[in-house]
C-alpha cells in the first residue's frame, strides 16, 4: 500500500477531492492511504504562526523551517519528500510511475511569498513544479501529483488499459479521440475510425500520436529558446551592472590613490620648505 503524506496549512483543501472519483476508488481498493498533516500543529505560539519576514528585507512573507521539519519528523517520513516549488524540476509521468511503485510519498505545500531555503536543502529530497507559472500555494500542485500517481494503482481504474493508452504512458502525446455522433455541426469523425479495420485504426493512431508529439516538442523547443533569450538578457544586464559597479569602484580607488599621492607630494614639499628654512636659519649672521 502507498501512504501519501500531505503537509499543508490547509488540510481541508484536500477533504473533498480525495473523497471523489479515482483518488477515492484507489483508497477504497486498499491501494493508498492519505495522511493530512496540519503545519500549524507544529508551531509554538498562541497565534500558530508559520511565516515571518524575510532576512535582507523585501516584500512578502517566508514560511518558517521549524514547522516543516517537526511535521515530517513526527510521522517518520522517508524518501521521497517532495517540496512543491516553481524552482523545481517539472513533474512528469515518469515521476507518477515512480511514486506509484513506492510505499510512501510526502508532499510539502508552501504558501505566501516563499519557503525558507533550508526546507529545500536540508529536508526535502527533491523539488517538483507543474510548470512555468506560480500558484497561490502548493496545494493544487500536490493534488495534481496525487491524482496522477494514484490512478496508476491497482483498483483505482476499472479499465487499466485506458491508462496505458494515455499520453506519456510509454509514449508521447496520445491520438485524438471521437465518440457518437459520427458528424456534429459539420465536423466528421475520420473515416478510418468508422471502417472497422483495427490495423488501419492502430496505424492512424500511431501516426497522429507521433505528429502531435513532434508538434509539442517543437513548442517546447521554441519555449526553451525564448527562456534562454530572457536568461541571456538578464545575464547581460547583470554583467552591465557589475561592470558599472567595478568601474565605479576602480574610479573611486583611482581618486583615492590620487588624493594619497597629492598628500604625499604636499608632505614632501613641506619637508623641503622646512629644510630650506632650517638652512636659511643656519646661514644667518650672528
Amino acid at each position: 500500500m502507498l501512504t501519501i503524506n500531505i503537509v499543508t496549512i490547509f488540510p481541508e483543501f484536500f477533504a473533498g477531492p480525495l473523497g471523489l472519483s479515482i483518488p477515492a476508488k484507489a483508497a477504497a481498493a486498499g491501494g493508498v492511504t492519505y495522511r493530512l498533516i496540519d503545519l500549524r500543529d507544529f508551531t509554538h505560539d498562541r497565534h500558530r504562526t508559520v511565516d515571518d519576514y524575510p532576512f535582507g528585507g523585501g516584500p512578502g512573507m517566508v514560511m518558517k523551517p521549524g514547522p516543516f521539519f517537526e511535521a515530517v519528523e513526527s510521522i517518520g517520513a522517508t524518501s521521497p519528500i517532495v517540496l512543491l516549488s516553481p524552482r523545481g524540476r517539472r513533474f512528469a509521468h515518469a515521476d507518477a510511475m515512480r511514486f506509484a511503485a513506492g510505499s510512501e510519498l510526502t508532499l510539502l505545500c508552501g504558501h505566501y511569498k516563499d519557503i525558507d531555503e533550508r526546507v529545500a536543502s536540508n529536508l526535502a529530497t527533491e523539488e517538483l513544479s507543474l510548470g512555468d507559472f506560480v500558484l497561490s500555494g502548493g496545494e493544487p500542485a500536490a493534488l495534481a501529483i496525487v491524482d496522477a500517481t494514484v490512478r496508476l494503482l491497482p483498483g483505482a481504474m476499472s479499465d487499466l488499459e485506458s491508462a496505458r493508452t494515455d499520453s506519456f504512458f510509454d509514449r508521447g502525446i496520445s491520438a485524438p479521440s471521437y465518440t457518437r455522433p459520427a458528424e456534429y455541426r459539420g465536423a466528421r469523425v475520420p473515416d478510418v475510425l468508422l471502417g472497422g479495420d483495427h490495423t488501419k485504426v492502430a496505424a492512424w493512431r500511431d501516426a497522429e500520436s507521433l505528429a502531435r508529439t513532434r508538434e509539442a516538442e517543437a513548442r517546447d523547443r521554441s519555449d526553451w529558446h525564448a527562456r534562454e533569450a530572457v536568461i541571456a538578457a538578464r545575464e547581460s544586464a547583470l554583467a552591465a551592472i557589475e561592470a558599472a559597479a567595478a568601474e565605479k569602484a576602480a574610479k573611486k580607488a583611482r581618486a583615492k590613490a590620487g588624493r594619497a599621492r597629492a598628500r604625499q607630494r604636499e608632505q614632501q614639499r613641506e619637508l623641503q620648505r622646512e629644510s630650506l628654512r632650517d638652512a636659511e636659519h643656519r646661514e644667518e649672521p650672528t
